[in-house]
């Protein structure tokens, strides 16, 4: 099962990988028990929070076979069969899986240069596989399987579609059950449908899939963070840069992108039949406003900031809401200074960071460094100047990281900041690159110090990553009730009857008049119809006004938490939301 599929680094992370490896062999055994020897397997490897197995089975599985298969696992586990690893000679295997009809398993070994590969047996189950697992199939420990659904072979949609069981275990029915729960936390939370019930964004078939429409009150919210986030950086030094969408292939064909990034980009041709792609980083742009003249080393750093949309031809099969995409906006900036900022620069993007995601609501992180891989450009010593620059300046932070190595990218190592969320997930947010591939391909220099011309070191950095997914996060960290400064709508006025129509006006104009965002529910329903649809919709406030509060030029206050707060004088209701409006 495990040759193709394997992923060293959960291996050596996941203590619970060998358990999840073993109960992924389970369930495997029970669908070929309930369905036959005409079942048979691809691969079924442990993943974070879990596992799955890709099987071509003879029947549509559906959710509602998992608990039947559930029972069948129950009594593989029960029977406690001892995993058992046999090594047999590559050519016997290969011989052995096409007689069986196990064309994955085959295709697997055709790939497999050692001259024997590994199998488990476990009680009459055998499956190629090189481990690990527990001792035997009683201590698989506690399971749940959790759903079923289409995937095709090797991932390519030219392949076989195959169906996947996704599961997950545990080593107690407490710590199953908890993480079942977070489950059911996490669904409540969904942005897709939040989206949707909030009136913040939709997805349109008409236009394609991946690409989103905000309506006004998502607009609301994007325009927030974006003016929030401009207004940060220019605070901070930044300049701010615009480049187009699209460029000539000539300039893809420099940067590198048309060679490693060819089948994510959307390419066409223009009448006069010059070749353009849609831009699916917005590095190179800044690289031709650097470029567009002479440039000294008193300049540096120079920092562009651009909230510049991008655009990548991603499988249909992986979007997923607003985190995974095909068109986003990313908060961009590309840093160009000489190798003595690196640390001073890199500090200061790190504590930049860590204030916009506190101002958002989050205060727990992971950070990763990523060290040179086995293919790299540049010198080892710049490397070693780079790695360096990284590690002193999160030391110089007292900040705990990981370090990953071997897995920068190919033009630069770079540190990585993962926020977590209210209910403990992590979310891929911040990143600092340092680059030695583009300048170099461009040619960059800078008139230096000395009067000699030398060639800029190029950071890249994003602090909230796509917008798109940024927002995505935030609605499933607060569960769809943004703070206050965020809410698109911070108070709704609930006249009790048409008669104080006129009064609910004057309030929302003083409101308005101190930038509070109000909308009056004029419509002709109950008070508690109109107060329980604005806590559905999660406005932060609900100002409920009637004769009392007319005569006394006050409202009658709730809060969508904490409930009823009482009657308030105007001016000072509107004092208290304006102080927490504040980001």
């Amino acid at each position: 099962m495990g040759h193709a599929g394997k992923s060293e680094e959960l291996k050596s992370k996941d203590p619970l990988y060998a358990l999840r490896h073993s109960a992924a062999h389970v369930m495997a055994q029970a669908v070929r028990r309930l369905y036959g020897p005409q079942v048979k397997l691809a691969i079924g490897p442990p993943i974070e929070g879990g596992f799955y197995y890709d099987m071509d089975v003879p029947v549509k599985l559906t959710d509602e076979d998992l608990p039947k298969i559930e029972a069948e696992m129950a009594k593989v586990v029960k029977e406690n069969h001892a995993f058992a690893q046999s090594f047999v000679p590559r050519e016997e295997a290969l011989k052995r899986l096409r007689q069986q009809g196990e064309r994955y398993k085959a295709e697997i070994i055709e790939g497999i240069d050692d001259g024997k590969v590994s199998f488990f047996t476990d009680g009459d189950f055998v499956d190629l596989c090189e481990g690990p697992h527990v001792g035997s199939t009683g201590a698989v420990g506690a399971f749940k399987l959790l759903s079923v659904a289409g995937a095709y072979w090797r991932g390519d949609e030219h392949n076989a579609q195959l169906q996947r069981i996704y599961g997950t275990a545990f080593p107690t029915k407490a710590e199953l059950d908890a993480y079942l729960k977070r489950i059911e936390e996490a669904k409540r939370r969904d942005h897709r449908r939040l989206g949707t019930e909030l009136e913040l964004f939709s997805f349109q078939e008409l236009a394609g899939p991946g690409v989103v429409f905000y309506h006004p009150k998502g607009a609301l919210v994007r325009h927030l963070i974006e003016e929030d986030l401009k207004r940060r950086h220019l605070e901070r030094g930044y300049d701010l840069v615009a480049t187009p969408h699209m460029f000539r292939t000539d300039m893809w064909q420099r940067s590198g992108h048309l060679e490693y990034y060819k089948d994510y980009m959307f390419l066409f041709e223009s009448e006069d039949q010059q070749q353009f792609g849609l831009k699916p980083m917005n590095c190179p742009g800044h690289i031709l406003i650097y470029a567009s003249k002479t440039r000294s080393y008193r300049e540096f750093p120079l920092r562009f900031f651009e909230l510049g949309t991008v655009y990548r031809n991603e499988k249909s099969g992986v979007l997923h809401g607003l985190l995974r995409v095909r068109g986003f906006t990313q908060d961009d900036a590309h840093i160009f200074l000489r190798e003595d900022q690196l640390v001073e620069e890199i500090a200061r993007i790190i504590d930049f960071e860590f204030e916009v995601v506190r101002a958002y609501g989050f205060t727990e992180w992971e950070i990763e460094l990523s060290t040179r891989p086995e293919k790299y450009i540049g010198s080892p010593e710049a490397w070693a100047h780079a790695e360096a620059a990284l590690r002193e300046a999160l030391n110089a932070r007292k900040l705990a990281y990981a370090v990953h190595e071997g897995e920068g990218a190919f033009y630069g190592p770079k540190i990585d900041i993962k926020i977590k969320d209210a209910i403990g997930r992590s979310w891929q947010c911040g990143t600092i690159q340092c680059d030695f591939n583009l300048p170099e391909r461009f040619d960059l220099t800078y008139a230096g110090q000395d009067g000699q011309v030398h060639r800029p070191i190029m950071v890249h950095r994003a602090l909230l990553g796509s917008l798109e997914r940024f927002l995505g996060m935030l609605i499933e960290h607060y569960a769809g009730a943004l703070p206050v400064w965020l809410a698109p709508v911070q108070v709704v006025v609930i006249p009790i009857g048409d008669k104080f129509l006129p009064y609910a006006e004057r309030v929302i104009q003083q409101l308005t008049a101190q930038g509070v965002r109000t909308h009056v529910d004029a419509r002709n329903e109950k008070m508690q119809a109109k107060i329980r649809d604005a806590q559905l919709q999660k406005v932060p406030y609900m100002a409920v006004v009637g004769e009392r509060e007319m005569q006394a030029g006050a409202v009658a206050v709730r809060h969508r938490s904490a409930g009823d707060l009482g009657p308030m004088a105007l001016g000072d209701f509107a004092e208290r939301v304006k102080k927490e409006a504040q980001p």
